[in-house]
């Protein structure tokens, strides 16, 4: 008995000591052959990233060594293929690795992202899985090309999505984009392009870093860019801040963000020449850079049992030995071993249970089928890595992006970025501004309306209002005393100063005050009573001038009526007006004005604007107004001119002087102050209603003034007014008249002298030798008359002389000089026997005595200077001995000098 206590004691010993210890680590650990694609032998860059990779990924093959089975028992053997950043190379390279063998499961690695995509694409065919800790071009994230790539990288979309989320919570809607040459950041581009868009956040500027920094930038200053996203490898940051310094790209108004740098760090590089640290650091202050979580910040061991401070402790002290420098993969490096390892472990395990408790197990797992569970494997992967949760989806691995802001001299972090959740996180109590607060993304625009304000609209409408009110009380003034009103057309021409007044008390509403269908109604009511008033304000100034010009003429011709003109442009205006109604109405446009700087903050930019009525063919419907309405002022104004010396026509020459000058001013005005309504308002309207106010006191002033202070007078006063002005009229008309008359007498008097030389040889000539002299006949004496008879001898009497029983006097002058032709002609009464005609005694009763023919020559020959109407000046018969009466020579007068002369009438 005591025996067997004692072997049951030893085995109880036993026992707690297998279950203290336990099992014994296997001798013999199963080999899982992987291809390391890595660029061995490309420079000494390359050869020092390699080093850096490598030290991490012989720290994970440890690690995993150590684990329990079944990870502990298997043991990855990495065959390096050296690719050398060649797509066809690494191609090749693939394809003999695969053909000399052993059959590789799995890819780990991939750099240079030309060849990770070329061999990402024939991943597929090839029935590998590749698990990679740098492929983090956001083209990659297509998994109908790329469904067997993983990277525990994040992928640059996640960057993006960070950087449109920074954006979205700061509100900055307005961005510029500096990006560096080369095919990662290119797509990367593409990328943020498109999320910009997705966001509706406005890409001002997008600009490619050449070998000039500073012009790229200068662009962005000039398009007033305040929110830059560089997107460059940390070489370029140095030089591109030097160039922001030097562009004062830097400050409270603008914020940089970096998402283009990787997972390395908020390091500036190298320092150029041009620019001094304490520069770079003054321009770099405030930034912010996106980067990939390195390191997670838990302080619980992950899945190798390590926490990520030791593990960064002996991956430090690992390249200590090495004299390798530290890269900034080193942490994805070692989770991707993990990825590897445990995917790999877990496809191993998954066989070897088919091959045991599987119907099939006599038959042995398929090539595809081993591919689709690995495959499988590193989908489902889900552990806690040193730089935090691993997982996939959709091949992208989920993580955390870091927002480190630089600050004085290093990184803060201020924030974070979950690409499982898609949420940013940020520390506003860490975060920091230069300014009060967040920079704008552009200089606030304050939008102001202009309109005309309620106190000037009131001053202007009250101007308006007294100028109707003054127009009617003319109006009434010219309706209750219908004598003054010469004309109908004064009241058109008061009507039309009612109708450009009342246009005031329209023009000066806006939208501010109206809705959009009333104010559409109202831009109609201005224009006609506008356009149709101005018509009918020059078409009285026209008829008001045309009765002036009629009355003041030389000739006496009847007043011209211009009924029928101002019908036809009253019409004309009409047909307009309603065509453009019709066919293009008015509507209400806002008018965008030039951008302005506010006085009390410089950074404030005020966008104006208005609103005014307007029209699709604004412009050919006012040329063709100005059409007709230009020709009508000059018409107006010709006749003013002419009309401007006459009695009468002074006024109506100031009136259209006046309407015509304020009519110019005001639409050079209108057109000059569009882009100011107040200013427009204001000028148009002192214009419209001064002009009004002018012709009302030139044209009416006087007459209403009289009127109302004779307003007790009877209507024999008022007669007698009218009387005193036609005799005014008439006195001008005298006046013309006069000038004429004394072109008449200067012709006159050179025809007195001759006609008197004419009379004295008249008288002292015998008849006998007149006669010869003028007949131009020589008459034959009688037979028995002596030749040498006294001059009173009978036979020499004028009774012996043949009758004079026809005489014509006719005369011609001109200005050069005056030809005058005097021609008598005589008709004798020649008898049987001219002997005893010249021998008888002619009774005093005869026709063809002496008495007779002397009186007919008396009467005859003065008539050419003395038989002048008394109306003109001449000498009235009365006055001459020789004139019976008056009438019997008026009407041959009147005849005589038109017919001779040519001298116009008097009017």
């Amino acid at each position: 008995m005591d025996r067997r206590g004692r072997l049951h004691r030893v085995f109880r010993v036993l026992l707690v000591c297998w279950l203290t210890v336990g099992p014994a680590p296997a001798l013999v650990r199963h080999p899982l052959p992987v291809l390391w694609m890595m660029p061995v032998s490309s420079g000494s860059g390359r050869q020092n990233q390699t080093a850096g990779v490598a030290a991490a990924v012989r720290l994970a093959l440890q690690d995993l060594k150590e684990q329990a089975a079944p990870l502990g028992d298997y043991e990855i053997q990495l065959q390096t293929l050296d690719l050398q950043c060649d797509p066809a190379e690494a191609l090749k390279a693939l394809f003999d690795a695969m053909w000399a063998g052993p059959r590789y499961l799995l890819v780990l690695g991939g750099v240079c992202p030309g060849v990770t995509a070329l061999i990402g694409r024939s991943l597929p065919a090839l029935s590998l899985v590749q698990v990679s800790f740098a492929a983090s071009s956001p083209g990659l994230s297509n998994r109908r090309w790329y469904g067997n790539l993983f990277s525990t990288v994040p992928s640059d979309r996640a960057l993006n999505r960070a950087a449109v989320k920074l954006l979205q919570g700061h509100k900055w809607s307005r961005v510029g984009l500096v990006t560096q040459n080369g095919p990662r950041l290119s797509e990367m581009k593409r990328d943020l392009i498109r999320q910009l868009l997705k966001a509706d956040v406005q890409l001002v500027a997008s600009e490619t870093l050449s070998e000039d920094v500073c012009s790229s930038l200068r662009t962005m200053k000039d398009r007033d860019v305040r929110i830059i996203i560089g997107q460059f490898e940390e070489d370029s940051l140095s030089e591109v801040f030097c160039c922001a310094y030097r562009l004062n790209l830097f400050g409270p108004r603008y914020q940089w963000i970096v998402t283009g740098g990787g997972a390395s760090g908020w390091r500036l590089g190298r320092q150029p020449s041009a620019c001094r640290a304490d520069v770079l650091l003054a321009a770099a202050d405030g930034s912010i850079r996106l980067q990939s979580r390195q390191l997670s910040g838990a302080g619980t061991p992950g899945v190798s049992g390590r926490t990520p401070q030791q593990y960064r402790d002996a991956y430090l002290r690992a390249l200590g030995r090495e004299g390798s420098e530290v890269s900034a993969l080193h942490s994805f490096v070692y989770d991707a071993v993990w990825v590897a390892g445990r995917a790999l472990s877990h496809t191993m395990e998954a066989a070897k249970l088919r091959e045991k408790f599987s119907a099939q197990r006599n038959r042995s797992l398929s090539g595809d089928d081993v591919h689709r569970r690995l495959l499988d494997a590193v989908r489902g992967t889900q552990f806690i890595g040193v730089t935090g949760p691993v997982s996939f989806r959709n091949g992208e691995r989920m993580s955390s992006i870091d927002l480190i802001q630089f600050q004085g001299s290093s990184g803060v972090l201020v924030g974070e970025f979950s690409t499982t959740t898609l949420q940013l996180r940020l520390m506003n109590q860490l975060l920091k501004f230069k300014g009060p607060g967040p920079p704008r993304d552009q200089s606030p625009v304050h939008v102001q309306r202009r309109q005309v304000s309620l106190r000037l609209y009131g001053i202007v409408s009250s101007a308006a209002a007294v100028t109707i009110f003054i127009t009617l009380v003319v109006l009434s003034l010219v309706i209750i005393h219908r004598k003054r009103c010469r004309e109908p057309q004064d009241l058109l021409l008061l009507l039309g100063l009612l109708l450009t007044s009342s246009s005031v008390l329209v023009s000066g509403l806006d939208g501010a005050s109206l809705p959009g269908d009333t104010l559409e109604i109202l831009c109609s009511a201005c224009l006609w009573t506008l356009s149709v008033g101005h018509t009918a304000v020059f078409a009285g100034l026209l008829t008001r001038t045309l009765r002036v010009y009629s009355l003041c003429s030389i000739q006496r011709t009847r007043p011209l009526r211009a009924g029928w003109l101002l019908l036809w442009f009253l019409l004309l205006d009409v047909l307009v007006l309603t065509s453009w109604q019709i066919l293009d109405p008015l509507r209400r446009v806002v008018l965008q004005h030039r951008t302005e700087r506010d006085d009390a903050d410089e950074d404030v930019i005020v966008q104006p604007f208005s609103e005014h009525c307007s029209s699709t063919n604004m412009e050919l419907w006012v040329t063709s107004i100005l059409g007709y309405k230009t020709p009508l002022m000059g018409l107006v104004c010709f006749l003013a001119w002419s009309v401007r010396s006459a009695v009468g026509g002074k006024l109506p020459a100031f009136s259209v002087a006046a309407a015509t000058v304020f009519s110019v001013a005001a639409a050079a005005a209108s057109l000059l102050t569009s882009h100011r309504p107040a200013l427009q308002f204001c000028v148009s309207s002192v214009l419209v209603l001064c002009c009004n106010l002018l012709v009302l006191a030139i044209l009416f002033g006087p007459k209403s003034l009289s009127a109302c202070w004779n307003n007790g007078k009877d209507e024999a006063a008022e007669e007698q007014e009218e009387q005193e002005e036609q005799e005014e009229q008439e006195e001008q008309q005298q006046e013309e008249l006069s000038r004429l008359n004394q072109q008449l007498k200067s012709v006159t008097a050179e025809l007195d002298v001759e006609i008197e030389t004419i009379t004295m040889q008249l008288c002292d000539t015998p008849e006998s030798d007149m006669l010869q002299s003028v007949t131009g006949e020589k008459h034959d004496q009688p037979p028995n008359q002596p030749s040498n008879q006294p001059p009173n001898h009978p036979t020499n009497h004028p009774t012996n002389q043949p009758n004079l029983t026809k005489a014509a006097v006719q005369t011609w002058s001109s200005p050069a000089a005056s030809i005058r032709s005097v021609s008598w002609t005589f008709e004798a009464q020649v008898c049987a026997d001219n002997r005893k005609c010249w021998r008888e005694t002619s009774s005093p009763d005869d026709i063809n005595s002496p008495e007779h023919v002397q009186r007919r020559l008396s009467v005859q020959l003065p008539i050419l200077h003395h038989a002048y109407l008394p109306v003109i000046g001449g000498v009235p018969s009365s006055s001459s001995s020789l004139f019976g009466s008056q009438e019997a020579f008026v009407r041959r007068y009147d005849d005589f000098l038109c017919d001779q002369t040519a001298m116009p009438h008097s009017c």
